[in-house]
């Protein structure tokens, strides 16, 4: 992933990873509402199937650009949210796991003690995990882990769960599923207003350091 450093490198990142998105699904929604009877089904099923990537896709792209710009900042870990202490952490505590030479885990030992004053270096390759199967509940983990608030999308539970991952999971398992246009029309609009709040949280997020722990300058 690029540097991401400033408020404007993250911009152009969110708003390059978003609009290829949109463009797709827009070019999708159009090629389903035409598409004739003999091929509707057949193309809604794929749509379905790539609407979740580009669910997944995008969730943890941002996510992780997200995480890598706040890395980025040179803070120590004291003036971060605990969140992102946890990110910090995991780093030592993989260096610990890849070595068994007795500086590394004295090294993690010092961290836990007196390692909150060092520059952060967050664990980014692996901050973001959407298990391959991004569902409402694995979702509000990587909220947490980036310190937003999941209760925006708590009544969007269900259209993750059932309308998209099941659905998508169906096809992807060679099953057949018989999904109305109308229905993935309706679907496609609804994953779109989530990716934009999702982008419209970090762009806030970033806008008003709420990376920072409370009382840092």
């Amino acid at each position: 992933m690029k540097r991401l450093q400033t408020q404007n490198q993250l911009q152009d990142f969110l708003d390059a990873e978003l609009s290829w998105r949109v463009k797709e699904i827009s070019t999708l929604k159009a090629a389903v509402k035409s598409s004739a009877f003999i091929s509707e089904q057949t193309l809604v099923r794929a749509a379905v199937a790539l609407l979740y990537a580009h669910w997944e896709g995008f969730i943890k792209s941002a996510a992780t650009g997200y995480v890598t710009y706040v890395n980025n900042q040179g803070l120590s870990y004291s003036e971060l949210k605990t969140c992102f202490v946890v990110l910090g952490f995991k780093k030592a505590l993989h260096d610990v796991q890849q070595s068994k030479q007795s500086r590394v885990n004295a090294t993690l030992i010092d961290f836990l003690r007196d390692g909150l004053d060092e520059k952060s270096k967050l664990k980014i390759d692996t901050a973001i995990n959407t298990e391959s199967n991004l569902s409402a509940s694995v979702f509000e983990n990587i909220l947490h882990a980036v310190g937003f608030e999941a209760t925006p999308y708590e009544a969007k539970a269900n259209l993750i769960d059932e309308s998209l991952l099941k659905r998508r999971n169906t096809i992807a398992h060679g099953e057949y599923i018989d999904v109305a246009k109308e229905d993935w029309a309706k679907l496609a609009d609804e994953v779109l207003q989530m990716l934009r709040q999702f982008k419209t949280d970090i762009e806030n997020a970033m806008a008003l350091s709420a990376f920072k722990r409370p009382g840092t300058a």
